[in-house]
C-alpha cells in the first residue's frame, strides 16, 4: 500500500469512528434527540431473526418506528457499550442490553454493524448473540 492510501484510510477511519462515538454517547446519555439526529435521512436497518421485525426497514422514519416497537416490547435498557471499532468502511459497537417482557428477562450483547455516509449512520445489520431468544421477546403477543 501506499503512504497515500494509508493515510486516506486511516482519515476514514478516524471520520467513522467519531460517528459510532457521538451515537454511543448520545445512546449512554438517553437523548433521543440526538440518537435521531446521528442517522441520516436514508438510513436502511437490517433486523435479522424470525419475527414481525425480521428484514430491512428503509428510511429513516420506518427504521425509527420499527426501533421504537422494538424498545416497547423488550422493554429494553442500555447496560453498557462493550465496543466501539471503526475501519474505513464500516463501524461497530457491541452494547449489552436488558430485555424483559412479563417473566421473561434477559441479558445479552447484540452487535451493530454500521456503513457511513455523510457523517451519519446509512446502514445497519443487527446481529443478536441469542437471535431465538430475541425471537421470543419480539413475538407478537
Amino acid at each position: 500500500m501506499s503512504v497515500l492510501n494509508d493515510a486516506y484510510d486511516d482519515h476514514l477511519r478516524n471520520a467513522n469512528l467519531a460517528v459510532v462515538q457521538r451515537y454511543c454517547a448520545a445512546w449512554l446519555a438517553g437523548d433521543r434527540q440526538a440518537l435521531a439526529g446521528c442517522y441520516h435521512d436514508d438510513f436502511t436497518l437490517h433486523y435479522g431473526g424470525a419475527n414481525p421485525f425480521s428484514g430491512i426497514h428503509a428510511g429513516k422514519p420506518a427504521a425509527l418506528k420499527v426501533l421504537a416497537e422494538v424498545s416497547r416490547r423488550t422493554n429494553r435498557k442500555l447496560l453498557a457499550i462493550v465496543d466501539c471499532l471503526a475501519g474505513p468502511n464500516r463501524a461497530v459497537v457491541i452494547a449489552r442490553e436488558a430485555f424483559e417482557r412479563g417473566a421473561l428477562r434477559a441479558e445479552l450483547e447484540r452487535t451493530l454493524v454500521y456503513t457511513i455516509r455523510d457523517d451519519r449512520l446509512d446502514t445497519c445489520w443487527v446481529f443478536d448473540v441469542d437471535q431465538a431468544l430475541v425471537d421470543r421477546f419480539l413475538a407478537d403477543g
